[in-house]
């Protein structure tokens, strides 16, 4: 991939890391539970895959993603573990609401993840700003 294409498909995967964000907050409000861990989830594997990209490191799953992600940026500490810990987390609740029978999150359990997302896409758009 060119620079260029990077610095764009980085900013790209930003836009729509805070979009998917947005999205997770309506579906919140609504008590759609499982639909907003998804798109919690994915509002943070787009942040992670546009910090990926433009520090160059390739990923071709959601699992090669999140394996970057710890190797790179959280045992390097550039980002700290609590938010490591809620990607793996959101990773893990992501596959059980999509894929898993009879399995419903509640609101108790989602909520506090919200502010911590928000955060982790912040501090991921502040890096990528930086590398760009």
């Amino acid at each position: 991939m060119s620079e260029s294409n990077r610095r764009a498909y980085a900013g790209y995967r930003i836009e729509k890391a805070e979009e998917t964000y947005e999205a997770a907050l309506i579906l919140f409000e609504n008590a759609k539970w499982n639909s907003t861990v998804n798109r919690l989830y994915y509002a943070c594997f787009y942040a992670i895959s546009a910090l990926l990209a433009i520090s160059k490191i390739e990923a071709k799953s959601h699992s090669g993603a999140k394996t970057q992600f710890f190797l790179y940026f959280i045992k390097t500490n550039k980002i700290s573990s609590v938010y490591g810990k809620l990607y793996a987390d959101l990773f893990d609740w992501r596959q059980k609401g999509d894929y898993g029978d009879f399995y419903d999150f509640e609101k108790r359990s989602i909520e506090p993840l919200l502010q911590p997302t928000k955060e982790l896409i912040q501090i991921v758009n502040e890096i990528v700003k930086q590398l760009d």
